[in-house]
Order: C-alpha cells, then structure tokens, then sequence
C-alpha cells in the first residue's frame, strides 16, 4: 500500500487564500469567501481578511447555518478547472457547488483513461468531475439522487459545450443503481465514489456511511474487469481513517491484482504554503 498526500494547488479560478482560528479564506474567480474549518487550528497569516461574504455555521453539525453575502455576489457566476467550465454558487450547505480539493483526483483519472472508455461517477453532485473525464473522450453514467444537482450538472455541461458528450445523467439512488448494473453485468473502466456522511435518495432512501459504505464498495468492485483502470473512494467529515478505507478497497479487490493508493487530501495555502488536510481517500489501481 502507498500511503500519499494528494496537495490541490491554486489555480486562476481558485486558491485557498489564508487560514486558522478555525476559518479559512478562499477565492473563487473574483470573489473571496470565508468559511469554517476546524482543521485550520493555526493562527491566519493575516488579521484583517477582506471577503465578499461568509458562511457562520450554526450548532447543527450537519452544516447548519447560512450566507451573509455582499449585495455584489450573483446568484451563481462561470468558474473553469483548465478545460473545463462550470458554475459556482454560495449554497445553503456552505460550499460552492464543487470541491476544488478533487482537482488532483481528476487530473490522475485523466491520465489513465483513453477515449471510449465508460466510467461511472457515484453521488455524482454538479457534475465537474464527469465532465472532466467527458473531455478526454470518455463516457460517463453520473448518478446523483437530487433532481437539482443533476440538473445543474446538464447546465454545467452546456456552458462547457460538452451537451452533446455521451454523459448518461442519472437521478438515482447510488446504492440501488449500483446494484442493478452488479445484475445486468455492467463493467466499467474506472469508478469514482463520492460518497457523504449522511443522505437520501430520491424516493426516501437513507444512507449512512458507516453502514452503507462496505456493501456499496463491494458493488463497485463487482463492476471492475480485468480490463479496468481505478476505482476512487474520497471521504470526507467523518472519524473514518484512511487506513481503514485503504484496507477495505484492498480486500474487496484483491482478485484484480493491482495495488491501493491511499492518504489524505489537503489544499495549499497561497499565504504561507501550508497544507490544510480536507478528505481522507483510498483508490485501487490496475499495475
């Protein structure tokens, strides 16, 4: 096993500003942000933060709490991820209808897939990852269980002139998705597996990571071949080691051969170049 760190640098349209006292300032083209982090237990290299707006947590751990915007920001505005374009926007969940800190996990996919390839893309959310893959040529099943990140996953594609790319949008629940394509005999390519804390899907289903994770790697192994190139696991805001979801992805695909990958993820700061930890991941590849 190959324990890494997996580092998001800035980028134009993106960079983690400063950090500490249990916020973090990033911007986002041309506005700059903040919002919470308890990670971010340093003190900020700078006292004095100029930002368009915030997001102030409430006790809800799930993420309660809401925007105090400056009038300026727009509903949402055009954001790009080298060639691929999206829309960014303050949502009620506080994050901005992407995660920058997956920008490494989709330029190491990129590299590894070739054109025609299929790959599946698991909770799927707006949709910047498949299109990230669909830009190499590659097609992509997307599965979200909310009707409005899909949507806004197809508008994503249109602004990136990717609607005519061969991206199946799907509204499903991952875990019963999944386990179709398990009987119809499906294979894929590569798999990205997204998966949160805690969900529903579009019919009332619930899921709960600890309890559903194990099963659902189980799925996404039963769709690899001997002529697939990854399956990626990211996880974030539990008390999850990567070890264990290393472990976990060894085990379920120690027929393929291949070897695990796994870490953290964390973004550079621009203000003194620290790293701020973000997700843990763990992800198979065939040698």
């Amino acid at each position: 096993m190959d324990l890494l760190t997996l580092i998001t640098e800035p980028w134009p349209d993106y960079g983690l500003v400063d950090s500490g006292h249990g916020r973090k300032l990033e911007r986002y083209g041309r506005f700059r942000f903040v919002r919470p982090e308890p990670q971010a237990m340093w003190a900020p290299a700078a006292a004095d933060w100029r930002h368009d707006g915030e997001f102030v947590g409430a006790s809800d751990e799930e993420g309660g709490g809401r925007w105090h915007l400056d009038r300026k920001v727009p509903s949402e505005w055009p954001l790009a991820w080298q060639d691929v374009k999206f829309c960014a926007a303050n949502t009620p969940f506080r994050h901005l209808q992407f995660f920058p800190d997956m920008a490494p996990q989709w330029a190491w996919m990129r590299e590894r897939v070739t054109q025609g390839d299929e790959v599946m893309n698991l909770f799927g959310y707006t949709g910047v990852g498949s299109l990230a893959l669909a830009a190499r040529g590659v097609k992509v099943t997307h599965v979200d269980a909310s009707k409005k990140s899909v949507e806004q996953g197809k508008a994503n594609a249109q602004l990136a002139g990717m609607s005519d790319r061969p991206i199946r949008w799907m509204i499903d629940d991952a875990t019963k998705f999944t386990a179709r394509e398990v009987r119809r005999e499906r294979h894929y390519a590569g798999i990205m597996l997204d998966p949160p804390k805690f969900g529903r899907g579009p019919t009332g289903e619930v899921w709960r990571l600890e309890e559903g994770l194990a099963g659902l790697v189980a799925d996404c192994v039963r769709l690899l071949d001997v002529n697939s190139k990854f399956l990626v696991l990211t996880v974030y805001a539990v008390r999850m080691s990567a070890l264990a979801i290393a472990e976990l992805l060894a085990q379920a695909t120690a027929h393929l051969g291949g070897r695990i990958e796994a870490g953290e993820m964390a973004v550079r700061e621009e203000a003194r170049g620290l790293l701020l930890p973000t997700a843990i991941f763990a992800r198979w590849v065939a040698e």
